[in-house]
Order: C-alpha cells, then structure tokens, then sequence
C-alpha cells in the first residue's frame, strides 16, 4: 500500500534552502556519541533515514562511517546529493526503505521519526539492521533564551503550531517497548555551540513545517514580523543546541 507524507512534512519542500542554512550543524562529538553509544567502529555501514538535506549525513561522514541516506522528498534530496555524493542518496521512505535485509550496522533518525508510522517504520528497520544493530532518534531543541527576542518569538511560534506529530503523538520509545524486540531505550544528550545571526534563526523558523505550511500571504507576513522582531533586538553571535538522541539496539 503506498504511503503518503504527513501533510506538513510535505511542505519542507517549500523551504529546503531556508532547512539547510538554518538548520543547525551536527558537530563531530554528536557523530562520535552515536557511534560510541551503538558500538560501532570506523567503516561501519550506517542508514541516514528520512535524512533531509544532509545534515546529519554529514557529520556521520566526518567520523568515518560509510553513509548511506535516504530522503523522500526531492527537493530536499537534490541538495542532499550536491553535498553527500549521489551514490549515496536514495529515495525512499521510512515504511518501505530501499535496502536488502540485514544491511546496515546502525539507523540514524534526526529530527524526523514523529512524522513516520512509527509501527510500520520500526518493523522495516528492523529488517535493514544486522543483528544486534542499533537505531539512534535525534531531536533538536534549539536554546534561544540568550536573545532579547526569545521569550515574544517563541510565544508567536507556538500560538501558530498546529496539532503536530512531533508534540502530541506517541512517543517512538514507546512503540518500540510494546514491541519488544528492543533493549530498553534510554537517551543521552549533548550541547553545541553553534554561530548565531538574525538572518540565520529567521531561517530556522521560516523552515518550520507549520510555518511552512501556512497560506503564502499569511507565512510571508509572519515571517516578516518575526524578522523585524529579531532585528531590533539583541542576537548573541552563538547560542547552544541540544541534542537528545534516543538509542535503542535489537535484542
């Protein structure tokens, strides 16, 4: 059976520049906690799911993994192979993804498993993971409570956000619990410092998917307002990140 995108997910297609300038970057320590956490030595085969615009595609490449990503949408994928190698893009889902059976050391999610189905996308990795292989779900919490905007930003964000998979749906961890063919799944979490400028968090917002998704006349307005907010007020040149990354491994 076909399955389609989330309709909000779908809209990133409209903003993937906006995605890859504003998003921020994964450092090597987020790539090398991976590998540690999951066991994985330097060669290992790795899936990047669901892997944007190569985000964390790139990192797991610095650390000298054998990467390959997989990226439905193609808009996000074009930019995904200028910057990673197209023989190392796929296009594919994260319920029906486009490797053979017991094929990659680890499964990499960043920022993405809220919007899978999460039974159908857990069984399918399952069936790419080697035995004992792990899976590693990255989420992004960006900390702009350093910048004079901060507080007046982010209430007009959250008074826009819809019902959202990633704040009201269920939880991967425990998905993966009521299946239990997983070792108990923990988290850790990491800081980064990452360069901070008004243009640079305005493009972070604008790739919001339910920024994305508003009506063209609505989102060019509200990114508007959130830009002149932004710049009359104070932005420090760098702001941390947190990572929590969510491990689990087949047992």
């Amino acid at each position: 059976m076909p399955v389609d995108l989330h309709p909000l997910a779908a809209r990133f297609v409209d903003v993937a520049d906006a995605y890859e300038r504003g998003r921020p970057e994964y450092t090597p320590a987020v790539a090398e906690a991976i590998a540690a956490e999951l066991h994985i030595g330097p060669g290992a085969r790795v899936l990047d799911l669901a892997a944007g615009t190569g985000k964390l595609t790139r990192a797991l490449l610095g650390v000298g993994l054998d990467v390959v990503a997989v990226e439905p949408q193609a808009q996000l994928r074009e930019i995904l192979a200028d910057s990673v190698g197209v023989e190392r893009t796929l296009d594919g889902l994260a319920e029906e993804i486009p490797l053979p059976n017991a094929s990659v050391a680890a499964v990499t999610v960043a920022d993405a498993f809220h919007w899978f189905d999460q039974v159908a996308a857990l069984r399918e990795i399952r069936r790419v993971l080697i035995a004992g292989g792990g899976l590693a779900v990255l989420r992004i919490v960006p900390d702009w409570s350093g910048a004079s905007w901060a507080h007046q930003v982010g209430s007009l964000i959250v008074e826009l956000r819809p019902e959202h998979p990633q704040f009201q749906g269920p939880r991967w961890q425990d998905t993966a619990r009521a299946e239990g063919h997983w070792t108990a799944p923990r988290e850790v979490q990491l800081t980064m410092l990452q360069p901070a400028s008004p243009e640079g968090i305005l493009d972070y917002i604008t790739s919001m998917s339910w920024i994305a998704a508003l009506p063209d006349e609505q989102r060019a307005a509200t990114v508007a307002r959130i830009g002149e907010l932004i710049a009359v007020g104070d932005t420090p040149d760098e702001l941390p990140v947190h990572v929590v990354v969510g491990l689990a491994s087949l047992a």
